[in-house]
């Protein structure tokens, strides 16, 4: 069956950074489960039965409101020496109110160098706290809440909020200072949630009952960091397209697209977003049915293996709107590609750009003109300059990509990165941990995700993951939302069911998201049109947002189920409906092939600074 659907691609904003080429000198710095997960299907949600997704407030137990026992000014009086020492204060307490909901809202820095500001609902707070990742490089404290569209709790005000600036930036310079670099890397997250539980209990006089972390991007990352690092710091953790690898995700992953859309000889991009729309209409022409629905979406890419060179136009063709040309094919191949080792020829990169995400690149690695640049540029650069190395690199380097280049990576990795595989404590302490990813990610693989993933259950077992962690992949959407999939969805209403009742997810309703609201090119929702860059740092917050509302008018509904299980159309009644789902079987069955930084998924310990 065919579902059609106009879709609207609208360009993201480039942003164009004419610099050098920065030194690689970075020493200071999803295939399914085996069929043996696929024996515990029923456990992760994967038999074959209508879907009953989660819908909100489904299930969540009703938690007593608590009002505050003092005023907000008195939080002024907050002694944080003992968190983050010296230099360590409470900034500002004031009464403000955002979306009809009144809050104290208090601000402050940690050691001099980390911002953070918490929100305390002034009448609605239902003993819960949940924290905020930011993305990027930070550098601005970010309290939209993503994956909640249409929980009550969060449009209710119910939460105390909070987030923190991770002492960060996006011209990635903190990494020439070792307490910045390390607040980025993990500490920051840390230390506010322990200043936000003190703020709590002032102002309350009792404690949260329950903590939640949610995060998309780099708070993808600083989601997992804390269940490795902290693991009795929340209850609840929702990971959104983590970036989990970050040096080798901002350095090589965006190196090799800025380098392969450059022309050696002109220094213009090659590919741009105008021609994207030819590509990716072949990609679903050839790869779409592949999932037994012809829909425009992709179910799992990775049955997709479509040559680029299909489309490649003639060589004395005159009319190429219809076709790429050889130079621009050739981009394309390297895009789904990735580099490999100049010696070896293996991969150095866990997973690239996925089929079926062409649209997606626009304004990431592919410009809107031959003489800018795409986002890929400006984020190796800051990269390879300042967060892999101690010192700020000019130079251009013209060193081939290889193995060695994965090997300056790696004295920071246990600092920078979150993919150990080992979070049997976080699993003791009770906490639960639901990861997600959009298949159509540019900036991010979900295959990095799901290699977590296989790594989790290859290190403690299927069993035992199943009792703390869920997986869910997003057909067809972007980086941390939007694109040509349904992408608004609520993981905030499963999170709290599962860890205050005791009801893990299963399937969990998809659908068009509102068009007002979209994820920027740093995984941080805002409102269309607000531009894909990142603020400076500044110790001000957004707006305090949620991204929970509805669409006005949703046109499309589809359940996402436990990896590796897929949404299976019963074959009559709307497409577009999810009643009409099943959980079907993994449609891919491989493990993550090997690549040369696979042993980055190996147990580790974590270091405290490079």
């Amino acid at each position: 069956m065919k579902v059609f659907r106009t879709f609207l691609v609208v360009s993201l904003s480039v942003l164009a950074v004419a610099v050098d080429a920065a030194s690689t000198n970075c020493g200071g710095s999803y295939p399914p489960t085996t069929s043996s997960a696929g024996s515990t299907a029923a456990s992760t949600g994967s038999t074959a039965t209508t879907a009953s997704p989660s819908t909100a407030s489904s299930g969540v137990g009703s938690l007593a409101v608590v009002t505050p026992v003092v005023d907000c000014a008195n939080l002024l009086t907050a002694n944080l020496t003992s968190i983050g020492g010296s230099g360590s204060n409470v900034t500002s307490a004031t009464e403000v109110t955002s979306s009809g909901i009144k809050y104290c809202q208090v601000a402050g820095t940690l050691s001099t160098k980390i911002g953070w500001q918490v929100m305390l609902p002034v009448s609605t707070w239902t003993q819960r706290y949940m924290q905020i990742g930011c993305g990027g490089l930070c550098g601005s404290i970010q309290l939209s809440v993503g994956a909640a569209d249409g929980s009550e709790e969060v449009s209710n005000g119910n939460f105390a909020m909070a987030g923190t600036d991770m002492a960060g930036g996006t011209d990635g310079t903190f990494g020439l200072d070792e307490d910045r670099v390390v607040a980025f890397a993990y500490r920051a997250v840390h230390l506010t949630a322990l200043v936000s539980k003190q703020l709590i209990l002032q102002y309350y006089g009792q404690k949260q009952k329950y903590a939640y972390f949610n995060g998309c991007s780099d708070g993808g990352r600083e989601a997992v960091m804390e269940a490795l690092r902290y693991p009795e710091d929340f209850n609840g953790i929702i990971a959104g397209a983590p970036a989990m690898l970050f040096q080798l995700q901002n350095s090589l992953h965006h190196g090799w697209l800025a380098a392969s859309n450059t022309d050696s000889d002109t220094g213009k991009s090659i590919l741009i977003s105008s021609r994207l729309s030819i590509l990716h209409d072949a990609v679903v022409a050839a790869c779409d049915a592949l999932d037994g629905l012809e829909d425009g979406l992709l179910s799992d890419p990775r049955l997709c293996n479509f040559d680029p060179k299909t489309i490649q136009c003639a060589s004395d063709a005159t009319d190429t709107s219809a076709c790429l040309t050889e130079a621009e094919v050739g981009t394309v191949t390297k895009f789904y590609k990735g580099p490999t080792d100049s010696t070896s020829g293996k991969q150095l990169t866990v997973g690239e750009q996925q089929y079926g995400s062409e649209l997606a690149w626009s304004g990431v690695c592919v410009p809107t003109s031959a003489s800018a640049k795409g986002m890929s540029e400006s984020i190796a650069l800051a990269a390879l300059r300042y967060s892999c190395s101690t010192t700020a690199r000019t130079r251009t380097s013209r060193s081939p990509i290889s193995n060695a280049t994965l090997e300056k990576l790696r004295p920071r990795h246990p600092l920078f990165d979150a993919v150990s595989p080992d979070l049997a404590p976080f699993k003791a302490t009770g906490g639960k941990l639901i990861l997600w990813h959009g298949w159509a990610d540019p900036h991010i693989s979900p295959r990095t995700t799901i290699r977590l993933h296989e790594g989790l259950v290859d290190q403690m077992g299927q069993a035992a993951v199943d009792e703390f962690e869920r997986m869910y992949l997003l057909p067809g959407v972007h980086h941390c939302g939007d694109g040509e999939g349904m992408s608004a969805i609520d993981l905030v209403t499963p999170m709290l069911e599962w860890v205050e009742s005791g009801s893990p997810p299963n399937a969990i309703a998809t659908k068009d998201a509102a068009a007002s609201l979209s994820a920027d090119g740093f995984g941080q929702w805002a409102e269309s049109g607000s531009g894909s860059a990142a603020p400076a740092r500044s110790l001000q917050s957004q707006a305090f947002t949620s991204s929970s509302g509805s669409a006005a008018s949703v046109s499309r509904t589809r359940p996402v189920f436990p990896y590796p299980a897929v949404a299976k159309y019963i074959g009559t009644g709307d497409a577009n409906d999810t009643a009409n789902y099943v959980a079907g079987a993994a449609l891919y069955t491989n493990k993550t092939a090997y690549w040369l930084g696979d042993d980055l998924f190996d147990v580790y310990a974590p270091i405290e600074s490079s």
